[in-house]
Parts: structure tokens; sequence; C-alpha cells
């Protein structure tokens, strides 16, 4: 679903970067709309999208490789301004006749660099003379290519960026992408609307209006249906389809008993209150409990909660269709990193899987339903500043990451009512103390994400019991366990450094508060080795 006029569409050229996602999210900042394709995209492709602006990313390999990715030469001859970086820079100067060479010594981290363009480069613009860039490259351009100028240098990189402003082609062998070049955000502002003429459009309200103008194309009077899980993404295309289709979307929320305290709650407040959709909550908390019972093994936990996940909602479109409403659409919360790991770019490129992500939907015989995406391609902090942009309350907005599974595979052996209820009233006793050191730690430091913020936090139900004393008798019940990480992407993450009163306080309030339990006990294990959750 496009949401941006092609007139002010940037894309990045993706060598396999570790900054690639980074590059897009750079350029969204500065309201442009930007995509990642893949570096085997044809200039007849590229010229079919019509960007305003190409951006290359950079890339692990070296160009003189056998395998390395190269680029169709003919997206130089387009005519569209081009800006190349590490990688990006060397695959521009080999494919244009230049020379990419080993430099003496590897340049990785802080650099320091200084022009050599005598302040006529339109892509350095006003910044100084001198200045700090980040590098990570061993090859690194040895000659330019014919036409264009050499702009800067530092000690180890000759050509640590060149141009040719006649055919607006730009390059730079260190990261503009990064936090840690501070001058790289007025680079990146400087070719966007200095040397491509863009304009700052891509906003909040254009976003919404140009998704909700595409849904309504999309759908026209049929009807749409939605597995609503409470969580993040699914709330935001509930939001938006609320907003442009009305009464012709179904939200099945599909109560599996297995939520956090009050959540299920919240969800049904959220959308009968606010938007006005046909909510359908569906009681599955007993039939859950009967097939979980005694099951053990997490992966099994999983296949069952999915499965009948399915069951239960694909009986709720049975019901509309026999009732006289039958639905054409089923509407999806993919968002843009789900499209961009699984390889699936919407360019008609032939891009390699980074790892495999779908959304598999097992239809029974003789069901279909055509999908809506909307988000697909928005980044998650794009998605909550959607939600909030469309009246979505903070618990739904900002919630912590959650297993599919739920609380299932946060107790560990056989779930129990009797378990559900322990965790249940323990995490949420460690959400709100967490959440409110949070918001201090907000309020000290003015930051959102400081190193002294928590990222994800929760409780474990372990499938053992211990001794301890309460009130002078002996008792034998559950510990808790406190788990807190640190953590931007989920891939690594390392516990979190809580001060000891916040621990302590954690403790002793659930030892007081949940029946049941008699001890707490602190996850200090980092990811690797461990994960995040514990099954």
């Amino acid at each position: 679903m496009s949401t941006t006029p092609s007139s002010q569409l940037v894309i990045v050229v993706d060598f396999g970067a570790q900054y690639g996602q980074l590059i897009a999210r750079r350029v969204r900042d500065l309201h442009v709309y930007s995509e990642i394709v893949p570096c085997d995209i044809t200039a007849e492709e590229v010229s079919e999208l019509a960007p305003a602006a190409i951006i290359l990313s950079g890339g692990p390999a070296s160009v003189y490789a056998e395998d390395a990715p190269s680029i169709d030469p003919g997206i130089f001859e387009l005519g569209i301004p081009v800006l190349g970086f590490c990688y990006g820079q060397q695959i521009m100067a080999v494919t244009l006749g230049g020379t990419v060479g080993h430099t003496e010594k590897g340049e990785y981290g802080a650099a320091p660099l200084t022009r050599r363009d005598e302040g006529t480069s339109l892509l350095y613009g006003e910044t100084p003379v001198k200045q700090t860039v980040w590098m990570s490259h061993r090859d690194a351009v040895a000659e330019a290519p014919a036409g264009f100028t050499v702009t800067a240098s530092t000690d180890v990189c000759p050509v640590a960026s060149m141009e040719c402003a006649e055919r607006r082609l730009y390059a730079t062998q260190f990261h503009p992408e990064v936090r840690h070049t501070p001058h790289g955000d007025q680079l990146l502002r400087n070719f966007l609307f200095g040397i491509c003429g863009l304009e700052a459009s891509w906003t909040m309200d254009s976003i919404i209006d140009d998704a909700v103008a595409a849904i309504r194309e999309q759908v026209g009077s049929d009807r749409v249906i939605l597995g609503l899980s409470g969580g993040v993404d699914s709330s935001v295309v509930a939001a938006l389809c609320a907003k442009a289709i009305g009464k012709q979307l179904t939200c099945v929320f599909i109560n599996h008993g297995l939520l956090r305290k009050n959540e299920p709650e919240e969800v049904e407040d959220v959308f009968t209150k606010q938007f006005d959709v046909d909510f359908v909550h569906v009681h599955a908390e007993d039939r859950y409990a009967a097939l979980l019972a005694d099951v053990v093994e997490p992966e099994q936990k999983r296949r069952i909660i999915g499965s009948q996940f399915w069951k239960e909602f694909f009986a709720v479109a049975e019901e509309l269709a026999e009732g006289g409403r039958p639905v054409k659409y089923l509407a999806q919360g993919t968002i843009y990193p789900d499209i961009i790991e699984s390889g699936a770019r919407k360019t008609g490129g032939k891009a390699s899987t980074i790892k495999s992500h779908h959304n598999l939907i097992p239809f029974p015989d003789g069901v279909h339903f055509d999908l809506i995406e909307p988000l697909d391609h928005f980044f998650k902090d794009e998605v909550r500043a959607l939600g909030t942009a469309l009246g979505l309350p903070d618990h739904i907005v900002h919630r912590q990451p959650f297993p599919g599974p739920g609380l299932a595979i946060r107790i560990i052996g056989t779930v129990t009512r009797e378990k559900l209820e322990i965790l249940k009233n323990a995490d949420a006793i460690v959400r709100e103390e967490l959440d409110a050191y949070n918001v201090r730690v907000y309020e000290e430091t003015g930051e959102r994400n400081s190193e002294r913020s928590v990222w994800q936090y929760f409780a474990v139900l372990p499938d053992v019991k211990s001794v301890g004393v309460m009130g002078d008798e002996r008792t034998y019940a559950y510990p808790i366990i406190l788990r807190a990480v640190e953590s931007s992407d989920a891939m690594t993450a390392d516990w979190a450094k809580l001060p000891y009163e916040v621990l302590a306080r954690v403790s002793s309030r659930i030892v007081a508060e949940v029946p049941g339990v008699n001890r707490v006990a602190y996850d200090i294990t980092s990811k690797p080795p461990a994960t995040i959750e514990w099954e």
C-alpha cells in the first residue's frame, strides 16, 4: 500500500549493511518518506519507482570479492541524485571507473576529517572544515572516477568523500547516518533538501490521511475482520481501519485467559468506547485451560495456543457469513521490519532472505481472505506514533513486547488457574514498580531511553517450591523470578542494573501481597547466552 507520492520517495539500496534500516529511519526522521530496496534492483525498476533520491548503504563485503554485491550501472545514468555511504561509495567508484584498495590499516570508530572542497560542496554546506566522523572499513577508494572531486580526507583515508556535482553523485567513506557523526544529520539535510529539493512533508497527519484513503479504496463496501491481540500493531491497524471504514470492520478479541492482569478489560474498554467498530470478545478461557492441562513442553504450548486461536477466529468469521455479513478481507499488523527481514520487498527485486518471518495463516478448506496490511511500510516507533495520533491510550501504544502465547510461556511447567492467578498478580506489581522507576529516570534525565531506563520487565513463575517463614510459621510456596533487561531491538539484551531499593520494594510487595509466593529472585543473565523469555 503506497502512502506517499513518488515525487517525495527516497530509496535506500541495501548492500547488507548493519545500518541499512537506520538510514531509512534517519530519512523518515526528517519527514521524508523512504523505502529499502535490494541491491540487485535494476535501473528499469528504479525508473518505475520514480524516486526523488537514491542512497547507497554500506555493506560487509569487499567490492573485489568474487560474490560481492554489485549495482546496475544504469542507475547512475537516470539523472536521480545519489548519495553513497562506505561500501556505497566504493561500489560507486569502481562502477564509474575509479579504484578501491586496502588501506595500510583499518579505520574503525571516530576519526578526524578535514574538508578539501574550499567551502564549495553542497553536501557539506556550512559544516566545519574539521569535524569528527564515524568510520568502519578496511577497503577505501584509492582513486576517484573521472569527473569527481575529492572533498574530504582523514589521516588513513585520502578519499573520505567525493562528488560529481554536475551529475549530482555524492559519496562518503564514513557513516553520516549514525549519531557518532555529529554533523551527519546536517549532511543528510543538505542532500535531501538542498541537492534533491525535497520537502519535509511526510508528517503524521499526512500519513494517517493517506493510509485511511488507501484502506477505503481497497475495501470499498466489503467487510474486514481483524484478530485483535491488544498489542500495539494490531491495535493501530484496528484504529486505522475504524477511522477508514467504521462498522465494516469486525475486531475479534480471543481471550485465552493468558494475558496480563486487567488487559482483556482494557482492550474491550478501548475498542467499544473509543472506536465505532463491531467488537467480538470470545471468552475461550475454559477451552484453552482444558487444552493446556498437563502440557509441559514449551513448543507444544505454542502449537496448541496458536492453532486454537485460528479455530476460534475462523468460527467467528463463519458466524458472520451465516448471519449475512460475509468477510472479504483479513487485516494484519505486519510492520516494515517483517517485510525487510523476510526479503519480501515490494519492488520486484530478487532480494535474498535475511531471515524467515512470515504470517502463516492456516486457512481451512474453502476459506480465504485477501490481506490488508496498512502498517507494512512503517517501523515500530512510527507505529507507536500513529497509535498516539489516532487516540490510543499509552498503555496500548507503549505496551512492552509480549509473547503471543502470553503467560503460558512465563509459567514453567503446567499451566493451571492457580498459577495464572499468582503470576498475574506478581507481574502487575513488577510492572507497576518499574513503570514508576522509568518515570523517575525520565524526570531526572529528560531521556526516555537513558542508560538507566529498563526496556522490558516481567515476572516468571518456575515449577518449584521452597521453604519460607511467615508469621513464625513454616511455608512451602512458589518463588517469583524477576526479569528486567536493557535492549533496543531484542537481538541482544543485558540485565538491568536496578537500584537495590527498587529490587527490595518489588520483593517485599510480591511476598506480602501475592498469596502462594514466599521468595523473589532476580535473573542477572544477559542475552546471549540466555534469551529474554524463559520458554
